[in-house]
């Protein structure tokens, strides 16, 4: 039995995947971002051991929700599943709140969270539009939800690179029809949430690697410059200088 945390899990692909992997017999941790939607995530999932609540817009929220986890106890499974799609506005420290959500909000509970033994990342199949540069980025900058699902393939890839033992590979679980994808949306539900089931628990030779991008359990092409080792520096750098977080070894 793993024991699983999945952020984003009081809703859409993240609920599904906690309600499939209990039904697996796993010990699964629910994330949502306040007490209202914690309560309504128990309910739906009620073989869930425990709720976290933390806004992952806001950086002192997510610091806290990394500390929380790690009291709670050791981890197998980390599913950074929680994302934002249509959005606009700034989060309450002054950042776009789909950069805050996307991208700031895995790298810090990344790198703050004890290290679990496998690491699944939500990106997408739009990651193949997105900017890997991050030299100039500010608070003004236009970041867009492409830009961030590149930003959690090249986290991904990093923690591959630094973290010799930790299996850590992003997934696309295609265009869904979830809240966040919209009722008419084409691909398969089941499919959407099955990938990250699999890649969480499963032994499977293809299940047990590292440093890969998968869709509907397949390895997926995605964006070269993911794996470039000084773009991803200049990522983790500009995280660091975000969040006073540092990426540790």
């Amino acid at each position: 039995m793993a024991r699983i945390f999945i952020t984003g899990s009081a809703d859409g692909l993240g609920h599904l995947a906690a309600k499939s992997l209990i039904d697996l017999g796993h010990q699964v941790v629910l994330h949502a971002r306040n007490a209202e939607r914690g309560k309504q995530a128990l309910e739906k999932v009620p073989g869930a051991e425990d709720v976290l609540i933390a806004d992952l817009s806001s950086i002192a929220e997510t610091r806290a929700l990394a500390a929380n986890a790690n009291a709670s106890g050791a981890f197998d499974v980390v599913i950074h599943n929680a994302g934002v799609y249509r959005v606009s506005g700034k989060s309450a420290d002054g950042w776009p709140l789909i950069f805050a959500v996307n991208s700031l909000a895995p790298y810090i509970l990344t790198c703050l969270m004890h290290k679990p033994e496998r690491l699944i990342y939500l990106s997408s199949g739009m990651h193949l539009h997105g900017n890997p540069n991050v030299d100039d980025l500010s608070a003004d900058t236009p970041i867009t939800y492409s830009d961030t699902k590149l930003h959690d393939l090249m986290l991904s890839m990093a923690v591959t690179r630094k973290w010799a033992g930790v299996y850590s590979n992003a997934v696309d679980p295609g265009w869904v029809p979830t809240k966040m994808g919209g009722a008419g949306a084409p691909d398969n539900l089941k499919e959407g949430f099955a990938t990250q089931v699999w890649l969480a628990v499963s032994n499977d030779a293809e299940a047990t690697v590292s440093g890969e991008y998968f869709h509907h359990k397949k390895q997926a092409h995605y964006l070269a410059a993911a794996k470039d080792a000084a773009l991803q520096e200049k990522f983790l750098s500009v995280c660091e200088g975000i969040t006073g977080v540092r990426f540790g070894d």
